[in-house]
């Protein structure tokens, strides 16, 4: 993911002719670490990515790559569910679409591996709205300014709009499914 990531963050950069000293100001990271990043040499955390994000007016999504296209565009069976993203050291991403580039919607399984420590989760926005919903677990949803325990079963629809996040404050992987629109990917 990083250096997938990183490769978008610079041609994002350069697309808006923003240097990597005005990125700096903007999101109080160092030049040498956004330089690192941008060539895939560093990873990044969740809320690091976000200020990033932040900045252009984009969705974390945004620096995800697409999964590879295979022949169905229909089924994806279970066994060909790849890792699209590892995003930090703890969120495991799976695209669950074949060719999702066409698509309206963003569909994700999304697996959040316990921390050995507590961070300090910051919530963001973004253009659209998301429905998730639990599959193993429990989710800790931050949405404006409340914190919910989402278990198994349970679910939520929330305009992206709205301050949100999500978080593992358990120590079992916490699984649930996202989609949200619009697609990021969709050309």
């Amino acid at each position: 993911m990083n250096r997938e990531a990183g490769r978008s963050l610079k041609k994002l950069r350069t697309q808006k002719k923003i240097t990597l000293e005005g990125l700096s100001k903007e999101t109080g990271l160092s030049v040498g670490f956004l330089s690192q990043f941008e060539r895939g040499l560093t990873s990044i955390a969740i809320d690091t990515l976000e200020k990033i994000a932040a900045v252009f007016e984009v969705g974390i999504d945004y620096f995800i790559s697409p999964p590879k296209k295979t022949d169905s565009s229909v089924i994806l069976k279970s066994h060909a569910l790849e890792v699209s993203d590892i995003i930090s050291s703890n969120i495991i991403l799976r695209t669950m679409n074949n060719n999702i580039a066409d698509k309206a919607l963003y569909p994700r399984l999304i697996e959040i591996l316990p921390l050995a420590h507590e961070e300090d989760i910051t919530t963001y926005t973004h253009e659209g709205e998301e429905f998730i919903y639990v599959l193993e677990g429990i989710l800790t949803l931050l949405h404006k300014d409340r914190e919910y325990s989402l278990y198994p079963g349970d679910s939520a629809h929330y305009l992206s709009t709205d301050e949100h996040n999500w978080t593992n404050k358990t120590n079992k992987v916490v699984k649930f499914l996202c989609v949200s629109v619009p697609n990021p990917l969709h050309k």
